[in-house]
């Protein structure tokens, strides 16, 4: 990606991170499939932003989110995430994500699968990170058998998911092996603003302590990487969202929200079933969860 294509106005985003960041952040969106800016919005203003957007909150898609790790989250630790999603209408869909990853050193037939992603995530308080994640089908019967433990985790995700998982995750943690953890209520809704160019994803998650999470997002292809975010940030400014304000992400805000449940309450098992996996490989940067 040239630096003359970057809008006239991107020399004050860029010129924020260090120089060492912005040359990583440069490779990744060189090599990635994609890009998705994200910016989560105080609590405070959640409902005032949903009502000034004018997002219609009837039509968005109820979902429940479970997320299988370690009782101690080794997995997310090792930034590996396998998670299932139970949608509104019977389907679902499952994900091993593999995070940080180095998108030039990925095998290019594998980059050539329609189910298989390299997106790097961006914020605006300058964290970054690029993912590889294989996704999956399923129905929401499946995800149920597999939660009430009559079938094994392993059965949930493809042949190809769980080679990726074989390939990456710590070898002394099988997939069945893991536990259950959520599900979580989260609302999701598309919204194509008048002001706005590119389309607009809003996820609400919401927890039985009242913490709920409400995030903001648009992807662009990544020659249009630096564009998009001025133009997304600036779109959002006029909405009157602080971007200054600290930044939550949703698996990390799950994975404390685990942590504390588990000291009240035992955890679901699903079936366990062993198997050899190699090791997972060195990290390669500091990351968001």
């Amino acid at each position: 990606m040239a630096t003359s294509r970057f809008p006239s106005n991107a020399g004050s985003v860029v010129r924020s991170l260090p120089a060492q960041d912005l040359k990583k952040l440069l490779h990744l969106v060189r090599n990635a499939k994609s890009i998705e800016i994200k910016v989560s919005v105080p609590m405070a203003a959640h409902q005032r932003t949903v009502l000034g957007m004018g997002i219609d909150p009837v039509e968005a898609q109820p979902r429940h989110v479970y997320f299988f790790d370690t009782a101690d989250h080794a997995l997310n630790r090792a930034g590996i995430i396998v998670r299932a999603r139970r949608i509104q209408g019977g389907t679902a869909d499952t994900v091993v994500k593999v995070r940080p990853v180095d998108p030039a050193g990925i095998d290019a037939e594998l980059k050539r699968s329609d189910a298989f992603k390299v997106e790097v995530d961006a914020m605006p308080d300058g964290k970054f990170v690029c993912s590889a994640s294989y996704k999956g089908e399923a129905t929401g019967e499946e995800v149920l058998e597999v939660t009430n433990g009559t079938q094994t985790i392993r059965s949930l995700f493809s042949k190809e998911q769980r080679a990726f998982y074989d390939a990456h995750a710590p070898k002394d943690i099988p997939m069945n092996s893991l536990l259950i953890q959520g599900p979580i209520l989260t609302l999701r809704a598309k919204h194509r603003p008048k002001e706005f160019k590119r389309g607009v994803t809003v996820e609400l998650w919401l927890w039985q302590d009242g913490k709920h999470i409400l995030e903001l997002s648009t992807k662009s292809v990544p020659a249009e990487a630096f564009q998009a975010g001025v133009e997304f940030r600036e779109y959002l400014e006029k909405q009157g969202v602080d971007l200054g304000t600290k930044q939550e992400t949703k698996t990390r805000t799950a994975m404390d929200k685990f942590k504390a449940k588990a000291k009240r309450k035992p955890r679901r098992r699903a079936a366990r079933k062993q198997s050899s996996l190699p090791a997972a490989p060195a990290a390669l940067e500091q990351q968001p969860q």
